[in-house]
């Protein structure tokens, strides 16, 4: 009898832990612990129920029992528990209706088995007791649906399954407790071959250990899938570990994850050292972070559809921190798929490349200067080859206009202003020429140590222009000598006044001035004289041609565009350079 209430409390473990996997298990997997669950709970009672009629004795009468029915007695628990647990797992809602079903056929199972003994007695059952067992087997079968579907751990189990073993062992004695038993003659039912007890037990050896065998086995699969789920747990919680020491990790990068509506999800901690914000940003819109005119325009919108639509959207473009400074960034969206190929969110990726911006940008400029460097170099030499030659020219054809000055025997005034006019045009030209040589850089300097500021101060009567034109000196006390031609020097700096002069027809101020430069140690020593005026100022186009020679802003006949173009070959001859700095409205500087 105690070892009929252990296999009832052991079955019934079996059968609640199995079906806990059958409940957890999808595909084929849920069908085999649907099973595995069937038979521990229908072969656990059925083997309960023979291991008890193996403690029954009637003295003087031999007991042995008919194979069929014996064997449906087994297949009916099964069936039923299955039925029960299949419908209760796909229909929760139909857990009473089931349990009531169960309780009958463990019923049956009890009153077939009885059926299946033969003996030289006959059997009558008290009705009260009977019920009774049948109200005990539903119940216990309602309490088994209701435990294997729900959430318990090993422990509930353990206990629920003692419970069930003792209410299940208590419907088959509280049966037997109802039976009467009658001796006769002779045995009971038709003549045949039956199952004596001793293979019976042997029978019921085999089915328990097939139940434990069952509970083994599932706690061997359960304790492999335990351990490779914590494997697999731990390695992927290792995983992402490392994932987010490299995405903390990288500080110059904002690395961060926008929900599918825009909002921010989260991000690393670089993108909280480039733009500024805490994590009160989660939540909010990532459109944030792209200037005012971005949002107006709906780039941030655009930028999500186009990853939605192509995969990946890669801009550079201005980016605001916190504070509202802006820095030129390198960004990519990067869309996130699920299985399905859903949209589950984007990756965004932010660096800041003002750095590199600017590099490329003094890149730009460098390589415009050398461009322009090159240009004027190339017009150099070609002006100072023609302006050699022309001067070769012009000085035959001043040197034959004064010998024909000299030697003209007529007192033809007509004559003679026609020759005064000759010999005008030809020293024009010559000083033409001397202006296009001091551009190439091919004059006949004549440097010697000079004082800017007192050269300026002398030359205070050809500095006086319009009333209202004013003219500032600024110069300081320890400002030391250059080494210069000081008449071209002279003609330089009247060439840039006169400019000034012409910048502004409705009056103003000019400035000239010096400083003493030197920007690193063991760099050259120079001094830098510049005249500055509040002039219209010139655009950027209009700056980049400038110091080219015949180039000029002014009207026909009012310059011939080498004033600048000889103070830049004056600059560059005497191993320094010229250097104009303007903005249109605002004014110019030259700075030699």
């Amino acid at each position: 009898m105690a070892l009929s209430i252990l296999i009832a409390a052991l079955a019934s473990y079996t059968a609640l832990d199995l079906a806990t996997r059958m409940r957890a298990a999808s595909g084929r997997a849920r069908p085999a612990w649907l099973a595995a669950a069937a038979t521990a709970m229908g072969g656990g009672i059925w083997s309960m129920h023979f291991v008890g009629m193996l403690a029954f004795r009637l003295p003087g009468v031999e007991i042995s029992y008919d194979p069929f029915l014996t064997f449906l007695s087994l297949v009916v628990p099964i069936v039923v528990a299955a039925a029960a647990f299949a419908v209760v797992g796909r229909r929760p809602q139909a857990l009473l209706v089931s349990g009531l079903a169960m309780g009958l056929g463990i019923s049956g199972m009890h009153y077939t088995g009885m059926s299946a003994m033969r003996m030289a007695a006959s059997v009558a059952y008290d009705p009260r007791w009977v019920v009774l067992s049948v109200v005990i087997a539903m119940c216990a079968s309602v309490v088994a649906l209701w435990l294997a579907f729900r959430k318990t751990n090993a422990t509930q189990r353990l206990f629920a399954g003692l419970v069930m073993g003792l209410a299940i062992s208590g419907m088959h004695y509280a049966a037997m407790e109802g039976a009467s038993f009658e001796p006769a003659n002779t045995m009971a039912g038709h003549a045949g071959h039956f199952v004596g007890r001793a293979p019976l037990a042997f029978l019921l050896a085999g089915a328990t250990i097939l139940i434990l065998s069952i509970g083994i086995a599932a706690a061997v699969y359960d304790r492999a899938s335990a351990e490779r789920a914590e494997r697999e747990a731990s390695a992927l919680r290792r995983s992402e570990e490392r994932f987010r020491l490299l995405v903390e990790g990288i500080a110059d990068h904002a690395m961060f994850m926008i929900e599918p509506n825009g909002s921010v999800g989260n991000w690393n901690l670089g993108a909280r050292r480039l733009m500024g914000y805490g994590d009160d940003i989660v939540g909010t819109s990532y459109a944030i972070l792209h200037t005012d005119e971005d949002r107006a325009s709906g780039a941030p919108a655009r930028a999500l559809l186009e990853a939605e639509r192509y995969g990946k959207s890669a801009v550079e473009a201005w980016r605001v921190r916190r504070d509202g400074s802006r820095f030129w960034a390198e960004a990519t969206l990067v869309a996130v798929r699920n299985e399905s190929g859903l949209i589950t969110g984007f990756a965004k990726i932010v660096r800041d490349i003002s750095e590199r911006r600017r590099a490329q940008e003094a890149l730009d400029r460098a390589r415009e200067a050398l461009t322009l460097s090159q240009k004027m170099e190339t017009i150099g030499q070609l002006t100072g080859g023609v302006a050699h030659d022309f001067n070769n020219l012009l000085a035959a054809v001043l040197g034959s206009l004064e010998l024909l000055k000299k030697r003209l025997q007529t007192d033809d005034p007509k004559i003679q202003r026609l020759v005064d006019n000759a010999m005008q045009g030809a020293q024009r030209g010559a000083l033409l020429t001397q202006r296009l040589l001091a551009f190439a850089r091919k004059q006949d300097l004549k440097p010697a140590v000079v004082d800017i500021a007192a050269l300026v101060r002398g030359m205070a009567s050809l500095l006086k222009f319009e009333a209202g034109v004013r003219i500032d000196t600024l110069f300081p006390l320890d400002l030391p000598n250059v080494k210069i031609d000081a008449n071209q020097l002279e003609l330089a700096i009247l060439n840039l006044a006169v400019n000034a002069r012409d910048a502004m027809p409705a009056g103003g101020l000019i400035t000239i001035s010096a400083r003493d430069e030197q920007h690193e140690a063991g760099a050259p020593r120079y001094v830098a004289l510049s005249v500055s005026d509040t002039g219209c100022g010139m655009d950027e186009e209009t700056l980049k041609h400038a110091q080219e020679p015949f180039f000029t802003t002014k009207g026909i006949g009012k310059g011939t565009g080498l004033g600048l173009s000889m103070v830049h070959g004056l600059a560059e001859q005497s191993g320094g350079r010229l250097v104009l700095k303007s903005r249109l409205g605002v004014g110019t500087t030259a700075e030699i």
